[in-house]
């Protein structure tokens, strides 16, 4: 099914853009042992306002907090956005600049980073049977003020905390109706800001799609903190699987005594 545009999708000007994806040595191992891209359901993620409404745009709903009819209905809106972001499933990149070790640190101390070009991506993507979307996030809510409310809004805005990360978002959506949409009332009838029960069991914590990795990495960056040992696993890793993919390591590691 091609990849699909959303409302008030940004992307780069330029579809060479080279973007890069973190993963520690578990999910690297896995991605090589199964040409399997993860997919992670949008509310396990680890920002836990991840694919809801950003708190100043909460405030153009013009409801009143301090109204308990008002108080309620904003929490029934929140509660009720909390269960459509588990139709999302997420697959997180970074748009490359330079290397900073803030990025390793977070994401791949003991681990890589795959490097790939966006188009490449957007080609992935657009091979999977799925309703596919690609695009860069946005890190404030100023885009949606004076707009109506839109799932496709929230899930690509973050906090501004998290601009650092220049995230090229990949993401899934796959709506499943029977899945409730309730689950934020409990038996008083009273609203909360969460789901109170977790998804039925047949919505995933997370989606595998299988890709050409060939055709989608360029190389295999290494983590500066990595030891020897762990680079030729890595190395040992891609030739067993036949990839002729070069593998290099940080160029930070010269510095890694140096890093926090």
């Amino acid at each position: 099914m091609p990849i699909e545009s959303y409302v008030d999708q940004l992307e780069p000007r330029n579809e060479g853009a080279a973007i890069w994806r973190f993963l520690n040595m578990d999910k690297f191992r896995d991605l090589f042992t199964t040409s399997e891209l993860y997919f992670c359901r949008a509310d396990l993620l680890s920002d836990e306002r991840e694919g809801l409404p950003p708190e100043e745009y909460l405030a153009t709903f013009g409801l009143n907090p301090l109204d308990i009819r008002d108080r309620q209905l904003l929490v029934h809106h929140i509660g009720s956005d909390a269960q459509f972001r588990e139709w999302f499933y997420v697959s997180c990149w970074h748009l490359f600049h330079d290397e900073t070790c803030q990025m390793w640190k977070e994401y791949g101390k003991d681990g890589v980073a795959i490097t790939s070009r966006y188009q490449l991506l957007k080609a992935a993507l657009d091979k999977m049977s799925d309703r596919a979307y690609l695009g860069l996030v946005r890190y404030d809510a100023s885009h949606m003020l004076g707009n109506p409310a839109n799932e496709f809004r929230y899930i690509t805005t973050k906090r501004s905390e998290y601009a650092h990360e220049q995230e090229v978002r990949a993401f899934l959506w796959l709506p499943d109706q029977h899945a409730g949409i309730n689950r934020h009332y409990d038996e008083n009838d009273q609203v909360h800001p969460l789901p109170l029960t977790p998804p039925p069991p047949y919505v995933l914590k997370g989606q595998r799609r299988k890709v050409d990795l060939k055709a989608l990495v360029n190389e295999i960056v290494v983590s500066p903190w990595a030891s020897s040992a762990t680079l030729d696993e890595i190395k040992y890793l891609v030739s067993s699987a036949a990839y002729k993919i070069s593998v290099r390591q940080s160029e930070l590691a010269r510095f890694a005594a140096l890093l926090p």
